[in-house]
This record gives C-alpha cells, structure tokens and sequence, in this order.
C-alpha cells in the first residue's frame, strides 16, 4: 500500500521510524556513537549490520536513516545516502564509482562547483572527461565509447535551464554499460520521474527546495541499494561527508510541505515568465515551462511542469545590476529553491571563476540574471521585476 501513497503523502510519512515514545513529529537522535548490550554484539555488528542497527552517525544514524527513506520513497529509488552539502553528494557519487583510467561523458552546461570536481579533482586522479552540448543527442552519440563509465548532467541545467533529455542520453549510455548520474535539483523531486526514465543515480543538493527556507546545507544520492550501499556508503562513511542528525531532521520538516511550496512556486515563476516575456528591455526571457523556450515540449513530457527557476538577460551587466539594486522583495543572494525570492548574477558570482570564453560557451552572459521564485505573491513579484526594468 506505501508504494501506491503520492508523492505528497511520501513526503510526510515514508520512512518514519518511532522511538518507544510513539512520538507525532520524528525525534532527533542527536548522538555520535551506540552502545552496545555486549563485546560479542559489537562483534556481529560491526560485520554486519541489520536495517535499524547502527554504529557511529558518520556512517548512519536513525534520524538521518528517516531522511534517506523517505526521500528515496518519494523519488521511486531503492535507496538514499545523505551528505553534508549538495557538492558533497556530487563528489561521492562520482568519485565513488570511478578509478583512474575511466572515460565519464558530461555535459558542458554545469553549475561552477560540478564543473570544478569533472575539470580539476576527477582529471587529476587520471579520469578522462569529454564535454557536449547536453541538448545535442549527436554529441552525446558521438562522445560515448564503449568504455564509458559514467555520463553525467543535470536536467536542468544551472543557470541558462537548458533540459536534457533523460530517457534519450540514458538509452545511449545504457548501450555500452555506462551508468547514468543525473543532478536533478532544479527539476525538484515533485516533478522528477529521472529514475523511471533512465536514470541510475540521482543527486539532490538538499539546500535547495528540500529544505526550502535558507536553513542547512544539505545533499542525498539516490539509486539502487547496492550501489548505495556497496559503492557510495564505503567511501562516503571513510572520507566523512555524512548528514548530520539535526540537519536531517531539518529535512524532514522540509519534505513535509515541499509539495506544497515547489508547486506553489512554479505557479508564480510560469506567471511572472508570461508577464516578462517580450518585455522591450530584456534580451531574453529563459524559462523552460513557457513555450518559447527550444526544448518546452520535452519539458512537458519530461516533468509537465517548468520548475521554479527563471533567467532574464538585460543585455549587459551594468544593466543586469541596476535592475538587481532596484528590486525592493527579490533578495540578491545565490541560492535557489528558497522560500524567499532570490536574484543572482551568475557571470559573477555562482560562475564567476569561469574564463568570458567558457562563460560565452554556456550562454551566461553579462547581463545575464537567475531568479529563484519564492512564496510571495506573484503579482508581487511581478510587479518587482517591472518597476526594477524602468531604471534600465
């Protein structure tokens, strides 16, 4: 019966374990170590481990176990490591499964920090990486080789929201055996179906929508069980990017209205992208639910919905920051997914460290703005956004 529950109803109760107390909200064990009834129970347990026996928080802890579960309940996955940060579910989903001397095919279109761990850290260990156009299924073809480990990409892509598609790259990728690693946080875990479409690793940056209010860094992978427990979990549990117990509780809190609050805010974005596109001062609207965007349709097939992301281009960064400075409810920050709304200049600061070649290459222009659409009123919103273009 749990597997046929919604997403909305996964997201409040997959997952829950309860003390014997019999406690409504999940409790916080906030505790590093458990003890043990015995010398020989500690023995058995430290060779094996039953579903609910733990050891030490940096390899699980009960709260952070609610957390797995029930993310990885909502998303249709086997099962879920939580990390410390979003970079850090990136790092140990790859560097987990790669030794020197693999080929990973990713797309060129990454968020700065993703970028840095496939240029620099994975290279460096003897990884060979090949960059394509992620919405060229020809690139993708003519890039993967039959000794292609991994390819990796994220749906949407940050900050320019180009959409791959999953179900295409993952039926190339499968071909020669190579496993698929989506990072999916700008799809949010409402609308993502990655799993069902092709994907064998997804990867949540848990700052984002999951958490949803500016609260904790937080990360999870997600995929089968024995990769999360044979591949990700050794090396995540020896180099210490484990979750901690409160910001895993934290999470949870956050799953609770995710629903909620994701579809609220693609509500607004899907307004205020109709409201600006073709607006005389922009040189660009970017949103992938409006359908002037080049890959709406697969948008729709892929997730029905445009998520809760939209980029403006004013046409230069001058531009671009006398319209940042004159918004009065959007907050100049770098985040996203925030229940507050959030405008960022990407070209500098989220890519800042980026050479103008590789920038231009992405599409992150000078002028170029991501704003993160909050819980405010839309036509609040709107009306920001409006009275900031009349100083252009």
């Amino acid at each position: 019966m749990k597997n046929e529950w919604n997403k909305r109803t996964k997201a409040v109760h997959a997952g829950t374990r309860r003390s014997q107390y019999n406690e409504v909200s999940e409790a916080i064990f906030l505790t590093q170590g458990f003890v043990y009834p015995t010398a020989e129970a500690a023995e058995a347990r430290f060779i094996e481990s039953g579903p609910d026996e733990f050891i030490y928080a940096r390899y699980g802890n009960p709260t952070v176990a609610m957390f797995e579960d029930r993310i990885a309940a909502i998303e249709g996955a086997e099962d879920g490591f939580a990390t410390a940060s979003g970079m850090a579910a990136v790092n140990g989903a790859l560097m987990s499964m790669l030794s020197a001397g693999d080929h990973v095919v990713s797309a060129r279109a990454l968020f700065g920090s993703c970028l840095y761990i496939l240029e620099n850290i994975l290279t460096r260990f003897g990884v060979e990486v090949t960059f394509v156009d992620g919405t060229d299924l020809d690139q993708w073809a003519a890039a993967i080789r039959a000794d292609t480990k991994a390819v990796f990409f994220e749906s949407i892509s940050n900050p320019t929201l180009q959409v791959v598609d999953i179900t295409a790259v993952s039926k190339l990728a499968h071909a020669v055996g190579a496993s698929v690693v989506v990072d999916n946080v700008f799809s949010t875990p409402i609308y993502s179906n990655a799993i069902a479409q092709g994907a064998d690793v997804v990867v949540y940056s848990a700052t984002k929508h999951i958490d949803g209010q500016g609260r904790a860094l937080g990360g999870v992978i997600l995929g089968t069980k024995a990769f999360i427990r044979g591949t990700v979990e050794p090396y995540l549990k020896h180099t210490g990017g484990a979750m901690s117990p409160f910001t895993a509780w934290m999470m949870l809190k956050g799953l609770e209205t995710m629903d909620l609050r994701v579809r609220a805010q693609t509500f607004a974005a899907t307004r205020i992208a109709d409201g600006l596109v073709g607006h005389s001062k922009l040189a660009q609207v970017i949103y992938p639910g409006h359908d002037s965007h080049p890959q709406y349709q697969l948008t729709m097939d892929q997730l029905g919905a445009g998520g809760t992301v939209i980029a403006i281009d004013c046409g230069s960064q001058a531009a671009a920051f006398s319209l940042m400075n004159a918004l009065e409810i959007f907050l100049i920050s770098n985040n996203l997914g925030d229940a507050k709304s959030i405008a960022t200049h990407p070209a500098t600061t989220t890519h800042q460290r980026l050479s103008d070649a590789q920038r231009d290459s992405l599409g992150i222009t000078p002028g170029l703005i991501r704003l993160s659409i909050g819980l405010e009123d839309a036509e609040d919103l709107l009306a920001d956004l409006m009275n900031g273009l009349k100083t252009l």
